[in-house]
């Protein structure tokens, strides 16, 4: 077993723990919410957190209950961007995504019912300046200015939420995605960097963290590249979701602004600006070099 893989079982393992906190409810509700937060996935978000708290010389197994609080937001979003009303979709991770399942009503609650579960996980996990810290750090990521807001941007820029027209740039794509996709990556870091901190954190640890964040910031824009890549080059059976379905929108892409080959060539140069930032933290940094090279190589 690599250290990845080590790492994703004790994320399932922390993930199906955090769910017993919902037994209880509706048993309906629960096995929603099971179904979307524990399908067959990568878990880049909480690999993300362990390795960052790892880099800056952190127990990571400390860091397993904020990465897993970062997995569930990423799963209720999911849920919901597969929604007919956002991006219609019917499969997800090699299978009928929640609402083709559930229905509609059940998966739009499955989703709000993993995002209250994310804060308690992390108030339930850490001392009480941790915990605040994480939460402010994931509800900024996650709510208008961050995640939320750039998927009202991405809708906006396909036609399905009127605005005036607007001029098609890289910059305006890039503030797009750094919002919708990198917003949540840069939470993983950065909470990853908090919880191997103690309560007066040096200014080499902010250092670290701006070393952190400027990763986090590459690791979004090159998922992204590489995920409409995917979504012109890809298939069913591999990608375990639709594709070819942002071409049929008119979507605003990196294949649709700059071409296959420059967005691969984009995505090339953003990593070497993170393999860059992060040679400060040596062979402690080697996990997140790691993730990188995963994402510039990956095929789902």
């Amino acid at each position: 077993m690599t250290a990845v893989e080590e790492r994703r079982a004790h994320i399932d393992a922390v993930l199906r723990k955090a769910l017993r906190k919902a037994h209880g409810a509706p048993a309906p509700l629960v096995e929603a919410m099971e179904y979307g937060l524990l399908a067959p996935g990568k878990r880049v978000r909480p690999l993300l957190c362990s390795f960052a708290c790892e880099a800056v010389g952190g127990d990571w197994t400390e860091s397993l209950a904020a990465g897993a609080a970062v997995e569930m937001v990423h799963a209720y979003s999911l849920i919901h961007d597969d929604l007919p009303a956002m991006d219609d979709d019917d499969y997800r991770r090699g299978q009928p995504t929640v609402h083709r399942k559930f229905g509609e009503a059940l998966a739009i609650l499955a989703g709000d019912a993993l995002l209250t579960l994310s804060f308690q996980t992390i108030v339930e996990n850490y001392r009480p300046a941790v915990a605040a810290d994480c939460c402010l750090e994931l509800s900024r990521a996650a709510g208008a200015c961050g995640m939320v807001g750039g998927q009202v941007d991405d809708l906006m820029w396909d036609g399905r939420i009127a605005t005036p027209p607007r001029e098609p740039t890289l910059e305006a794509l890039q503030a797009v995605h750094a919002a919708k996709t990198g917003a949540l990556f840069r939470a993983s870091v950065r909470l990853g960097w908090r919880v191997a901190q103690g309560d007066t954190p040096t200014e080499d640890a902010m250092r670290d963290l701006a070393a952190l964040d400027e990763f986090g910031r590459c690791f979004g824009l090159v998922f992204q590249i590489t995920d409409d890549l995917l979504d012109v080059e890809g298939d069913l059976a591999t990608t375990g979701k639709r594709v070819g379905k942002d071409a049929a929108r008119g979507k605003l892409t990196y294949p649709v602004l700059l071409g296959t080959e420059r967005s691969r060539e984009q995505a090339v140069r953003l990593a070497e600006e993170a393999f860059d930032v992060i040679r400060r933290f040596g062979p402690a940094g080697a996990g997140l070099a790691s993730m990188m090279e995963m994402l510039l190589n990956r095929r789902s």
